[in-house]
């Protein structure tokens, strides 16, 4: 008997032992489905409607408060993070740190593992069920699972630098330009913490993207009202590709607009 053969004549034996002994998914699996689905969604709704009525603002109620504080949309030291289970993906990015290499950590390896892992069942097809007889299968079961323990591990313990790299710079900087106002000093902090530099480059430091100018001598070209008018909101003077940055707030764009009027590079 072929294997062929062998594979066939076990697949009628399972059915046969379905006929016989199964349960059809219609209705008995499927009405079971449908009654928890209906109870999980219940519990959510009734959890969401008692903490909705016995929370009152920052007045915890049974289930917390309402909202602990008011969103600041002027913050410049908040760190945004994943969820728990995109903290591989998190890292993997901490790695693949340079533009050029987003694409690889984002499309291209999580996609290839993803082929691979649809195409594995495919390509292996043997019946043999031992653990010890599949040794391609069980090693790369386990290094799968150990990566993304490790990824995931330190993805969830990475500390952000707030621009921490960017901001060492800072007295160089000043040095160079003659030596910044308090008020510049502060608006290079915000420059350094907004993360300017992905698309602008500053005396050498950053990445000039998407025709983004360097802005060391940016000073010489305009006033500080024209760049504080401008940051808040580039697309009034026909930059489309910029984003806004008005949510950083009036004090927090006169800081910005300060240091980049005392960018004259004049060292």
């Amino acid at each position: 008997m072929t294997d062929l053969d062998e594979r066939r004549a076990g697949f009628k034996r399972y059915k046969e032992d379905v006929e016989r002994e199964g349960t059809p998914f219609y209705p008995g699996p499927m009405f079971h489905d449908t009654v928890m689905s209906l109870v999980v969604v219940s519990v959510i709704i009734g959890l969401a409607i008692v903490w909705h009525y016995t929370a009152h603002g920052t007045e915890p109620g049974w289930l917390g408060p309402d909202y602990a504080e008011k969103a600041d949309p002027g913050t410049t030291n908040f760190i945004p993070r994943p969820d728990w289970y995109f903290y591989f993906l998190f890292y993997l990015l901490r790695i693949f740190k340079w533009p050029e290499s987003v694409i690889l950590a984002t499309v291209g390896i999580p996609t290839i593992l993803m082929i691979l892992l649809i195409a594995f069942p495919f390509i292996d097809r043997r019946r043999e069920r031992r653990l010890l007889r599949r040794p391609v299968a069980v090693t790369t079961a386990v290094l799968t699972a150990l990566s993304m323990g490790v990824l995931t591990y330190k993805g969830a313990t990475a500390r952000e630098s707030l621009g921490s790299e960017v901001r060492s710079q800072i007295p160089v900087w000043s040095q160079t330009q003659g030596g910044f106002s308090p008020e510049a000093e502060e608006g290079a902090n915000i420059f350094a913490q907004v993360n300017c530099v992905q698309c602008h480059t500053y005396l050498g430091v950053g990445t000039s993207n998407v025709g983004a100018p360097d802005l060391s001598a940016i000073g010489k070209q305009q006033n500080k009202a024209f760049f504080k008018r401008y940051v808040a909101d580039p697309s009034q003077f026909g930059n489309n590709v910029m984003p806004q940055f008005k949510n950083l707030g009036e004090d927090n764009l006169d800081k910005l607009a300060a240091f980049l009027v005392e960018s004259k590079n004049a060292g």
